[in-house]
């Protein structure tokens, strides 16, 4: 098997997928050592075509394939996807409309986030070589047993697809899974600003000096992963910022007094810039500060017990409709629900709201009850008693 390595190729490949309804698309790439993913290989395969492309190649320019990721007439199919949008998206070219077998595996009840492999077991009926999964992608020749098992994943791919999404089009799901890509190809949630790294992370604070600090630290360690092409963990751990933010060290004996922050990191290269962050945002923490909307409605005393509830409501209405209970809600959404009956949350809009923030609600009132029968919850409702008169 011979990879695509010239423009020239790329440009003729790409005239067969115009017009395909269709291309399943995977990338094999590396980014243990890096900030940024560094594109090793793209696989893909539409009815009547299919190659592996290798970006590496000399002088290769991807335009062609970049073209067709844009090109809103043909949807393209992706596994666990986001991971590879985000590559599309840093080469400006958003793959849209999108369609994540994952997300759809999970609407169609083959589990939570299922593996690829696994759902091709599942619905194709093979097994799948992975002996190649975790080889150095970026080494040169690529072997015939790499290229054979790249291309493989994306040919199942294209033969599972119009089952899957026939299926989900069946049991009138297709709209679950819609507007899950939508949400993936959201640029917001691939956003490299630093001035927004903070947003990725969870402060632990409210006070303006902390959030400044935390929001300076956060942007400080973005940029200067981005600038070193390193993980953000090298350069600084995330439990550090929320420690520097809190103590806002200003020199560095106060900075090395630190406990998760690296033993003598005042005097490495990160120490002094670090520093000049932190003193930057002290100067004006409160225009600095990003602003975050808390909750008007107090925490519920009752809202651990509220929560646990809800998993097993949860749970019970996942298993009626055959779907991942994640895909429903998490447990963020059923913490959020347990102390706010309005909480900004997906699982009270929309199809989640049919489906499982109605019942969540009713169950909080007490309209509805959960049930052991045998091995499985029942939900029914609870018929309460009329009021007697003051007469009676």
């Amino acid at each position: 098997m011979t990879p695509i390595t010239t423009t020239a190729e790329l440009a003729a490949f790409c005239d067969k997928l115009k017009g395909q309804p269709f291309v399943a698309v995977d990338t094999e790439f590396m980014r243990e050592t890096t900030y940024w993913p560094k594109l090793c290989l793209i696989q893909a395969a539409a009815p009547s075509a299919e190659a592996v492309i290798d970006p590496l190649a000399e002088g290769i320019d991807l335009e062609p394939f970049l073209a067709v990721m844009r090109d809103p007439s043909i949807e393209k199919v992706f596994h666990a996807a986001r991971q590879d949008v985000e590559i599309f998206n840093n080469l400006r070219a958003m793959p849209t409309p999108l369609f994540d077998t994952q997300v759809a595996g999970m609407a169609a009840g083959y589990g939570e986030q299922i593996a690829f492999d696994a759902l091709v077991r599942q619905m194709l009926k093979i097994e799948l070589d992975k002996s190649s999964r975790f080889t150095d992608w970026a080494r040169r020749p690529l072997t015939d047993a790499q290229l054979t098992y790249a291309l493989a994943d994306v040919t199942h791919l294209a033969e599972l697809y119009p089952t899957l999404k026939a299926r989900l089009e069946k049991e009138g799901r297709l709209a679950w899974v819609t507007d899950e890509m939508s949400n993936l190809c959201d640029p917001a949630n691939y956003d490299v600003d630093p001035e927004n790294a903070w947003r990725r992370l969870k402060p632990r604070k409210h006070t303006a000096k902390y959030l400044a600090v935390y929001r300076a630290v956060a942007a400080w360690r973005e940029r200067t992963a981005q600038l070193r092409d390193q993980p953000r963990g090298r350069i600084l751990k995330d439990e550090a910022i929320d420690e520097v933010a809190t103590q806002a060290p200003t020199d560095a004996a106060q900075l090395d007094r630190l406990r998760s922050v690296p033993k003598g990191f005042s005097g490495s290269r990160f120490g002094p810039d670090l520093l000049t962050a932190v003193r930057d945002a002290l100067k004006d923490p409160e225009g600095y500060a990003p602003v975050i909307e808390r909750s008007r409605v107090a925490p519920s005393p009752a809202a651990g017990a509220v929560v646990e509830l809800l998993k097993v409501l949860l749970k019970a209405r996942a298993e009626d409709a055959g779907v991942a209970s994640k895909l429903i809600a998490t447990v963020s959404d059923l913490e959020l629900i347990a102390n706010d009956d309005n909480a900004k949350t997906p699982a009270l809009s929309g199809w989640r709201r049919e489906a499982f923030g109605e019942d969540a609600l009713k169950l909080k009132r007490g309209e509805l009850a959960l049930v052991l029968d045998g091995t499985r919850v029942r939900v029914v409702e609870v018929r309460r008693a009329p009021r007697a008169s003051a007469a009676e």
